[in-house]
């Protein structure tokens, strides 16, 4: 499979593969870019569908493929608040765009899944269980392990599709207006978490990739490949193309945030922001890390019952909806629930951030909110804890920043705390 953003590229392979020692690697190597196509034939040898970065309704999406012909060479996007477009690119790059709308989400947490079927059988009923699988998206999927696999309830349909996908990540060559994932502890080159890590080079010494091996299984695919070893200059071009899109990043999340918005949920911005939501859920559909499901129960008049899980989204009034009436009953209290959540009380579950400032909520948000704006407005005008001996009764502002982040998960996916309890503001 395939996901940008950090162009991820995920690779499902159809039957389970050794495990990988993630601290047996190769040496970088070069790979001419007329010879990607390698890879791909490489991968697809060895029974993995891939999954790639393609042009699809004026968007650059992820389906299979079945040669690098496939991808979006010459193609980059201009993204900003409630904008998205699609222009040609003159440095006639593979990947020399950002973010698609979508990440690699769908292919480990597929937006509906049959949980299992029910069939009538003359007085009884048989009941089948059915499982079915850029920097920002490769932490995201770091985050979204400890949320399916973290705790002593693991979900059996998201560890199997993880156990079977190989993740080679590119190199972001470029950063859009929206991105702000420097501010949330990451940048664009992958350090961990991947089998292979691309960074495409174009310059005088030709056009071609900087190949590194980040587990024992990247390093035999890597030795399949026609490469030559890395040159000192080959490693300071890729260092170039780091530090070239790291500056090209302009957004930034403030400091501190998780702390201040634990302490401003009657803050007067909750209101403002909410002229102006529609609650359409975009925010939540294209986050990488978002989670949130409900269940479906349906019949049929030949004897037959399904239940399904689908996505859901906070920004829905049936999402939080009991005996009674919805929790969430107002769009202010289910923006101030999905912000808080995910920048704030996600450390009281997972000992994270639940955002990796892929900034997608930026850009596909119809109503062109910003949430590093909305942030920093929170930020600047910090509430008073106003209730009696209450311990954080006092200004905040400039808290110190959560010690855990999405690039931490990335050197020890699955490690974590069993013990970590939900705070308030959870999905």
């Amino acid at each position: 499979m395939a996901v940008q953003g950090l162009s991820l590229v995920l690779v499902e392979r159809r039957t389970p593969s050794a495990t990988v020692d993630s601290g047996e690697a190769a040496s970088a190597r070069t790979l001419p870019a007329e010879r990607l196509d390698d890879l791909v034939a490489a991968l697809r040898g060895r029974g993995y569908r891939v999954v790639a970065p393609v042009l699809r309704e004026r968007a650059v999406s992820y389906r299979e493929i079945e040669s690098a012909a496939e991808l979006p060479r010459g193609w980059t996007d201009r993204q900003e608040a409630g904008t998205y477009r699609l222009e040609r690119d003159p440095r006639d790059l593979y990947f020399g765009f950002t973010l698609g709308a979508q990440s690699w989400k769908p292919y480990l947490f597929p937006p509906r899944l049959r949980l299992w079927t029910a069939r009538r059988s003359q007085d009884s009923f048989e009941v089948s269980e059915e499982l079915q699988v850029p920097p920002c998206d490769l932490a995201a999927i770091a985050v979204q392990h400890r949320v399916f696999l973290g705790g002593p309830h693991h979900d059996p349909d998201y560890r199997r599709r993880r156990e079977l996908t190989l993740i080679v990540a590119v190199t972001c060559g470029q950063a859009a207006a929206t991105c702000f994932c420097t501010s949330m502890g990451l940048g664009p080159r992958a350090e961990a978490g991947f089998d292979l890590a691309l960074t495409e080079l174009r310059d005088e010494a030709g056009h071609r990739f900087l190949v590194e091996a980040g587990s024992k299984l990247g390093a035999e695919i890597l030795a399949e490949l026609p490469t030559r070893p890395a040159a000192r200059a080959d490693q300071e071009g890729a260092e170039r193309v780091t530090a070239m899109t790291g500056a090209q990043i302009t957004r930034r999340m403030p400091p501190g945030i998780a702390d201040v918005l634990r302490r401003s949920y009657t803050h007067p911005r909750w209101d403002e922001v909410a002229q102006r939501c529609l609650a359409c859920t975009n925010c939540t559909l294209v986050c990488p890390t978002c989670f949130c499901t409900a269940v479906e129960d349906t019949t049929d008049l030949t004897g037959v019952a399904n239940r399904d899980r689908r996505w859901d989204s906070c920004f829905t009034s049936q999402h939080s909806y009991i005996h009674g009436g919805s929790v969430q009953a107002s769009t202010a209290s289910r923006y101030r629930q999905w912000m808080t959540h995910k920048l704030s009380t996600w450390f009281d579950q997972f000992g994270t951030s639940g955002c990796v400032g892929c900034g997608r909520c930026i850009a596909w948000c119809p109503a062109a909110i910003d949430i590093t704006e909305e942030a920093a407005t929170i930020a600047a005008s910090p509430q008073e804890i106003r209730t009696p001996g209450d311990p954080l009764a006092k200004r905040v502002g400039g808290a110190p920043r959560f010690p855990g982040s999405p690039r931490s998960l990335l050197r020890g996916v699955g490690r974590v705390d069993p013990g970590a309890v939900p705070g308030d503001g959870t999905c």
